[in-house]
Formats: C-alpha cells, sequence, structure tokens
C-alpha cells in the first residue's frame, strides 16, 4: 500500500480542513446574510454550530478520501475502517469512563463549571430554535467520525510509519487536534489532549479507526448529557 509521505500527508490534511472551513463559512454567510451581526455576535448559536459541522466535516472527509485514492489505496485498509476486538473495545470504554471522571474532578475541585459556556449556548440555543435533534446529530455522529478520520485516519497512517515512530506521532496528532478545541479554556483543551493520547494509543494498538470514532463519539454524548443535566436541573 502506498502511503503519502510526512509533507504531503501533513499538506492534505490542511488542505482538506481549510476547504471545508471557508466552503462551511460561506454558507453560514448565505444562510444569515440579512442577521450578519448575530453571526458575528453569537457565534456559538445552535444553528451556526449544527451548520458549520454538517457542512465542514463531509467535505474534509471527501478530499481526504480523494488523497487516499490518489494513492491508490484502499480506503478500508489506508484509514483502518475495521472492526477491533472486544477485548479493545472493554479497554478503550473503561478507559474513557476513568478519564472523564478524571477530568471533571479536576475540573470541579479548581472550582470550574463542568460544562462550558460554548455548550450551554449552542444546546440552549437549538432547543429554542427546533435544531436540537440535528445539533445532536453533529455533535456525537458527524463531528467524532469526521475528526476521527483526519487525526486517527489520515495523519495517524501518514505519520505513524513504525513501531518507533507511533509515539512522536501520537503526541503530535493530539496537540493538533486538542488545538482544534478552540471553544474551550485551557483546563478543557488539556483534557482533550489527554483523551486524545488515549485514542491514538489504541489506535495503534488495535488498529481500528473505527474504534476511536465509537469513543470519541461517546466522550461527546457524555459532554452532551452534563450539558442538558446542566440546563434542565441546575441552571
Amino acid at each position: 500500500m502506498k502511503v503519502w509521505g510526512y509533507w504531503a500527508t501533513l499538506g492534505w490534511g490542511i488542505l482538506a480542513f481549510l476547504v471545508g472551513q471557508f466552503v462551511a463559512l460561506a454558507v453560514l454567510v448565505w444562510w444569515r446574510v440579512g442577521d450578519l451581526d448575530s453571526l458575528i455576535n453569537v457565534p456559538f448559536d445552535g444553528i451556526t454550530v449544527t451548520l458549520f459541522i454538517l457542512v465542514a466535516n463531509p467535505i474534509t472527509v471527501a478530499i481526504l478520501a480523494l488523497a487516499v485514492r490518489l494513492a491508490r489505496a484502499s480506503q478500508v485498509e489506508y484509514l483502518a475502517l475495521v472492526l477491533p476486538t472486544t477485548n479493545y473495545v472493554k479497554m478503550g470504554v473503561v478507559g474513557l469512563v476513568v478519564l472523564i471522571a478524571l477530568g471533571d474532578t479536576l475540573l470541579y475541585f479548581s472550582g470550574q463549571d463542568l460544562v462550558t459556556q460554548f455548550q450551554l449556548q449552542s444546546y440552549s440555543t437549538a432547543a429554542a430554535e427546533g435544531w436540537l435533534p440535528a445539533l445532536l446529530i453533529a455533535a456525537i455522529i458527524i463531528a467524532p467520525a469526521a475528526e476521527e478520520v483526519i487525526f486517527r485516519g489520515f495523519l495517524f497512517r501518514g505519520w505513524a510509519r513504525s513501531d518507533r515512530a507511533a509515539w512522536p506521532a501520537i503526541v503530535v496528532i493530539s496537540v493538533l487536534w486538542a488545538a482544534l478545541h478552540v471553544q474551550y479554556d485551557v483546563i478543557g483543551i488539556a483534557q482533550i489532549f489527554v483523551i486524545g493520547l488515549f485514542l491514538g494509543w489504541l489506535r495503534w494498538r488495535s488498529g481500528s479507526m473505527l474504534l476511536t470514532v465509537l469513543l470519541h463519539a461517546l466522550f461527546n454524548a457524555e459532554g452532551t448529557l452534563e450539558t442538558a443535566l446542566k440546563i434542565s436541573f441546575f441552571s
């Protein structure tokens, strides 16, 4: 199987990400052309967040799929679209629960809110505007699947070219993934970085990106549940 080199992998990743972002931004401006002030002043509006996820991510994934095709490689093999073993699924779920519990404990004792303003604003406005089901699909299914294709799929394949290169690749990919989440504070980004290390290790050991998609979706679902509980009972 031909694998894109280090710099080509980075180039394809940047291209796919930027094209997806720019197209999504263009769609949002067109959608809200009569209310641009609201788009600027309320960036975490539920409709805005949902549309951005639903537009940007499929485009990014499509470009990376094109890159794999141009390498004349199998999408399944290149992106590790294989089912994980039961043991790795159990290990992943248990590890994720532990990391989430540790992260929430750190937030609690440091006096930080478990739920960020980004989560509260996007969830509450989406619910008020009738877009909550679409937001849930975007946040729990679309975003995790696309981000895993980018980070633990395409970038991992291009950079983790040997066992010796695996951990440097995992660390760099985790940094990039955490840096993508600028809507969170420092502690939140640090938690995402640690989760990224865990997902990267599981991707390496299990050989399955589908496992990291599942765990990423569970991570986002847990955050969404905390948001719903916060709004319903503790607001």
